[in-house]
């Protein structure tokens, strides 16, 4: 009974290692990233969460997204929700326009376009500038 425990024991653990084998949770890349850029992606999801709101599984993704980013930046605590607020609203209210795709789809908003406009506009990279405290560390430098 021994040597077959003894010879069924290695079989096991070789099998539970195999199946170990990445099995493990991976982790987001954010705290890899500069404060500036979670800033900046802080804000794309913050857009995302609000212009589909309306589809929960996505609104709740993004929001929780967001509430991750902000792990892994640091920003005026103050100032910046009402600036983020204030361009998330301005871009969303564009009236963005494509008759082709509005002649086959009615009610098309555009707004994961409009979102995308905002994380690579001027008016967020001056945002990130006058808001984000050391917007080119790394959280992983700091902790």
């Amino acid at each position: 009974m021994k040597k077959v425990l003894l010879g069924i024991l290695p079989l096991m653990l070789l099998a539970s290692a195999g199946y170990a084998k990445d099995t493990g949770g991976v982790s987001p890349e954010a705290s890899a990233r500069t404060y500036g850029q979670n800033y900046k992606d802080m804000v794309l999801a913050t857009c995302i969460a609000n212009a589909y709101k309306e589809d929960k599984s996505a609104a709740i993704d993004a929001g929780s997204s967001v509430s991750a980013l902000r792990d892994w930046t640091e920003y005026d605590l103050e100032k910046a929700p009402d600036a983020i607020k204030t361009q998330v609203d301005r871009y969303l209210a564009r009236d963005y326009h494509n008759p082709l795709v509005e002649s086959e789809v009615q009610g098309v908003r555009f707004d994961l376009l409009k979102c995308l406009d905002l994380y690579h506009s001027n008016e967020l990279d001056a945002q990130v500038k006058r808001l984000v405290i050391h917007p080119n560390r790394i959280y992983r430098q700091d902790k």
